[in-house]
């Protein structure tokens, strides 16, 4: 079974340097259809303002990945971590016990664009840490790519959650197949350009959700990048 959410039916909230979309509830936007997705809590498309951004606030007991798309997101946390993550990386900071944290638009203009993602975490209290990693288009290019996971595998960010994320670039007759192991559940977000999945045409900020099936198929994209959730 495979049901659509268009990118239209989200939450949305414009607080002028930040343009916000919510796949899920948060914030002001509360949708008791759409509270999580297994293990998947939060999905925010958000756009960034130059020079713009959060400043220092507190979470616990969530995995929180960071996806950039496009610009640079300048990091700072109460462990003493730092870093500006850009296109290509993936962030993951587990709140455990508690953490504080800040991101600001890395550029004075340009804005920038990513995908925030909360995970319910499999056990809380657990310990705060931080993670990065970098995948290049030619890891993600005509298949999907693993890019968080319980087990860190294949080089993935490491998240304390029944989920993992994989990363996808398919353009022209590029096509990638994922194996939806038994019991398992798949969401797939469209980031940015269009495509099929399983047969059914997604454009940017569409989703799908996916479950009782055996295979999930991206094909036919026209410059698509897209992220795949694999949840219990």
């Amino acid at each position: 079974m495979l049901a659509i959410r268009r990118a239209d039916e989200r939450g949305h909230a414009n607080h002028g340097w930040l343009d916000s979309y919510h796949s899920f509830s948060f914030a002001d936007y509360f949708d008791e259809a759409h509270m999580h997705y297994g293990a998947l809590r939060v999905l925010n498309d958000d756009r960034i303002a130059g020079g713009r951004g959060f400043g220092a606030h507190g979470h616990r007991d969530m995995e929180i990945v960071t996806y950039v798309l496009s610009g640079a997101l300048a990091h700072r946390d109460s462990m003493g971590n730092g870093s500006t993550i850009r296109p290509g990386d993936v962030q993951r900071m587990s709140a455990g016990t508690g953490v504080m944290h800040s991101e600001f638009n890395g550029s004075p203009d340009e804005e920038a664009h990513l995908l925030q993602i909360w995970l319910l975490p499999t056990q809380r209290g657990g310990a705060p840490g931080y993670e990065e990693k970098h995948f290049d288009d030619a890891d993600k290019r005509g298949r999907l790519r693993v890019i968080a996971s319980p087990d860190g595998r294949d080089g993935s960010v490491t998240v304390q959650a029944d989920a993992s994320i994989h990363a996808a670039l398919i353009d022209g007759d590029e096509r990638a197949q994922y194996a939806v192991p038994a019991g398992r559940r798949v969401y797939v977000q469209v980031a940015r350009g269009a495509l099929e999945v399983s047969g059914e045409r997604l454009n940017t900020g569409d989703a799908a959700m996916i479950e009782a099936e055996t295979s999930v198929v991206l094909a036919k994209g026209e410059d698509a990048e897209v992220l795949l959730f694999d949840v219990a």
